[in-house]
């Protein structure tokens, strides 16, 4: 795509992201100021209020000073006229991140994610600058910088992430595809470790934000009743109901951060010298907005065990590790990643003088023909296993037919049938690289953790409600060690046998079972099935070979050329009887079959009184050749 019509989307993205959070706060502010003050409204006031709630929302914070009239009607003391407001509704910081992440991603699927991550942060930029020029006044007010910066910061941010993440799993050239592929070529399993802990880390993070959620689902179904209450307590009219009700949705995400922390075992303030944990709550006189019905009142120690969530988020991101680490060294099966359609033209285009058109990939056919295509590669997969399978039952088969011609021979004697170990050495799983993906995990997730934990924090009035929601460093400190506890225990720990075996990469194998069969195919046939000769030689009864007269086998030798000397083995003791006759071959040139031994009879015959021969001495020199038959129709046996 062209990267001027990429700026305009990334350009028109950011606008987007501004229109649509100022619009959320001047819609119901329009209607509240129609409805609840008619004709003494002041129109005039409407865009600044707005204005700064946006910008609380993003993270900026307010100074409020509160006029003289208003103190002396509410009958709020003077000492109270003047305070900071900085606890955020991260709604809105919520939704311009998301956009700005998915706008990254599109501008990095075009191949101009530079330009477009650049174009929309100077678009926002510019727009933050706007509203923090024409909203100013003298209820609210706000530090131009800060006005500009934060919302920058938090669209550019998030934009520059999905950008990187998407050109890094999908692009197929550029600056970013080349550092990639360094990384990834990385010896060992060192390659696989950056790009296995930023996956596996943003999985604990959604864990945990998860977990968060799921405490906060939880108090708000125990405590019902006392936010029904503190509504009922209000006296508030239906407008003041919808009103209160979109706020305390607007600070829904920060609830979020605050359950997890609470999961976590800090836990959060709800004022200055307060807390709110599962070891324990203290608590004083809190305003009376709904939201804070969820605080309980008391704990129970059975609330410890909720510490047991973050644990298990870091087991669950350590499974994950430790499944892409064995993908990545090819000892687990991996699903195949989907080949980006830049990296496919690519390949097309790198020779121009073909002209065949790319064919689609089996993912990018239609999703009806998900199973047919499972079907298809069990199928091709099959006969690679089966014949592996074949060649490793032959082999067993033939030492096995040579194992009675080995056991009658003397121990001087070579072996007839000599054995060969082909089987691969099973595939260790390196402890270093383990340890490392479990520490990148415990940072990057402790320090999402505290980040979140200073979006969710701030004052919300003077005094005692200076200090309101958890503290980075604790909440850091508490996640990071459980998740570095659970994700140790899925990722340092050995694997079952079980698991081995049903992965191909047994440490230890029964010695009567088949060798295993390795997942991909063999380099070479050298490397995965035995020499010709030594199948041959195997292939030979050991009472036709007479070992004092026989060469060495030699596999070197050219087919069909004479068989030459080579050096002698050295001589056993004489044979008791003469080897028997081959049969006559009924073809011409053929090589005779071997005749059927005779059958010894069972019941020795009766020696004669005769003198015993003496026996000769293990020293005596061999005796020597046996003449040959020159009648004899026996056909030389060619050992190949």
């Amino acid at each position: 795509m062209h990267r001027l019509i990429v700026a305009l989307l990334s350009a028109f993205d950011a606008a987007i992201a501004v229109a649509a959070g100022v619009a959320a706060v001047l819609a119901p502010f329009t209607v509240l100021w129609v409805v609840a003050l008619g004709d003494t409204a002041d129109w005039g006031a409407l865009w600044p209020a707005s204005a700064a709630v946006w910008q609380l929302g993003h993270l900026v914070p307010l100074a409020l000073s509160l006029p003289g009239d208003y103190l002396a009607a509410a009958g709020v003391s003077e000492d109270a006229a003047s305070f900071a407001l900085s606890l955020a509704p991260l709604a809105f910081a919520t939704f311009t991140a998301i956009f700005a992440a998915r706008s990254g991603a599109r501008a990095s699927r075009a191949d101009a994610w530079l330009t477009g991550v650049l174009t929309g942060t100077v678009v926002i930029a510019a727009l933050s600058a706007l509203i923090a020029v024409s909203a100013q006044n003298s209820v609210a007010t706000a530090a131009v910088w800060q006005a500009v910066l934060f919302p920058t910061l938090l669209f550019a941010v998030p934009a520059l992430a999905g950008a990187v993440a998407t050109e890094w799993r999908e692009a197929g050239y550029g600056a970013l595809a080349r550092l990639r592929d360094r990384v990834e070529a990385w010896p060992g399993w060192w390659g696989a470790v950056p790009g296995v802990s930023v996956r596996a880390s943003a999985a604990a993070v959604a864990g945990l934000v998860g977990a968060g959620a799921l405490s906060l689902a939880a108090a708000i179904v125990l405590r019902a009743g006392d936010i029904v209450a503190l509504y009922q307590a209000g006296n508030f009219d239906a407008l003041g109901v919808v009103v209160m009700t979109l706020a305390q949705f607007a600070y829904l995400p920060t609830l979020v951060v605050w359950g997890l922390s609470f999961v976590a075992g800090p836990g959060f303030a709800v004022g200055t010298d307060t807390a709110v944990s599962p070891s324990g709550t203290q608590v004083g006189v809190l305003p009376g907005i709904p939201a804070f019905g969820l605080v309980p009142e008391s704990s129970s120690p059975w609330l410890l065990l909720v510490v047991l969530l973050p644990i298990g988020v870091g087991a669950l991101a350590g499974w994950i590790a430790r499944s892409h680490l064995l993908a990545a060294a090819g000892i687990a099966p991996r699903a195949r990643a989907r080949k980006p359609a830049r990296a496919r033209k690519v390949e097309a285009l790198s020779d121009p003088a073909s002209s065949t058109p790319v064919a689609p990939e089996p993912d990018d056919l239609d999703p009806t023909d998900e199973a047919r295509r499972a079907a298809l590669e069990e199928l091709l997969a099959r006969p690679r296993a089966t014949s592996a399978s074949a060649a490793a039952a032959d082999t067993t088969a033939r030492e096995t037919d040579a194992a009675p011609a080995v056991a009658a021979e003397t121990p001087d004697t070579p072996s007839a049938a000599p054995t060969f170990a082909w089987a691969p050495a099973p595939l260790a799983e390196p402890l270093l690289p383990r340890l490392v993906v479990a520490v990148a995990i415990a940072l990057l997730s402790a320090g999402s953790a505290a980040l979140l934990a200073v979006f969710a924090s701030g004052s919300i009035g003077p005094g005692r409600l200076a200090e309101f929601g958890p503290e980075p460093g604790p909440v850091a400190l508490a996640v990071g060690l459980q998740v570095l506890v659970g994700a140790s225990i899925l990722l340092l720990s050995s694997r079952s046998a079980a698991d081995r075996e049903a992965q191909g990469d047994a440490t230890a194998p029964d010695a009567a079972a088949a060798p295993p069969v390795p997942d991909a195919a063999p380099a070479s046939p050298a490397e995965s099935e035995p020499p010709a000769w030594a199948t041959a030689l195997a292939a030979v009864p050991a009472s036709l070979v007479d070992r004092t007269k026989d060469p060495l086998p030699q596999p070197d030798r050219p087919q069909g050329s004479p068989a030459f000397p080579g050096p002698s083995v050295a001589p056993g003791p004489a044979p008791s009887a003469k080897p028997p006759a081959a049969a006559p071959s009924s073809a011409p040139g053929a090589p005779s079959e071997p005749a059927p031994s005779p059958k010894v009879p069972t019941t020795p015959a009766p020696t004669p009184p005769a003198q015993t021969p003496p026996v000769s001495s293990p020293k005596a020199p061999a005796p020597g050749p046996e003449p040959v038959d020159p009648d004899a129709d026996t056909a030389p046996i060619d050992l190949p």
